[in-house]
């Protein structure tokens, strides 16, 4: 397959929303209930983009799927920390592309100077939990009924990845915006 990454661009909205929507309509893996549309999405995107990359991957003018980071908390400690997040085309999965999307998105943000990033996985998700560990996430914690969806509770676990590891007791460098270092 030839897989095009690329930073995701307004033109895109439509299909990250499409690429969402059944995550929101159809699953517990967003506790989101109603589906963003087109203009939703590109707001989301123009916002996280500012900071954080905000991939998409496309085959043949297709997008198949996107991944982003996201400040992690808004308190200033936090700023070296980001969650992420990964969506692929129902049609397009357990095909590498979630793998190719972080692994892209990782190298960005070592650039940056993210040191930790953070992935909320609603259980049970044999997949994304599989996916999340083969790319070095370790279990950090649970939270036990966390959303309530689909008719019943969803516990979320969540997963950490050392991006950097830096001295003990020294300040790191700030985070600098994606498109610096990009």
């Amino acid at each position: 397959m030839d897989l095009l990454i690329r930073p995701a661009e307004p033109r895109d909205a439509a299909a990250l929303a499409e690429i969402y929507a059944p995550s929101v309509r159809e699953r517990p893996t967003s506790f989101e209930l109603d589906a963003p549309d087109a203009a939703e999405m590109a707001r989301r995107l123009a916002q996280v983009s500012t900071m954080w990359p905000w991939l998409a991957a496309e085959s043949g003018g297709e997008l198949l799927g996107y991944c982003y980071a996201s400040s992690f908390a808004e308190r200033a400690a936090y700023r070296w920390s980001v969650t992420t997040t990964v969506y692929v085309r129902d049609a397009a999965q357990r095909r590498g592309l979630g793998r190719a999307l972080y692994l892209r998105l990782f190298e960005i943000l070592r650039r940056q100077g993210a040191v930790m990033a953070f992935a909320g996985i609603t259980l049970p998700n044999e997949a994304s939990e599989g996916l999340h560990c083969a790319l070095g996430f370790a279990p950090v914690g649970m939270y036990p009924r966390a959303g309530f969806k689909l008719g019943r509770w969803w516990d979320v676990a969540w997963y950490g990845l050392a991006l950097r590891t830096p001295q003990p007791d020294e300040a790191p460098a700030e985070p600098r915006p994606w498109h610096e270092v990009a």
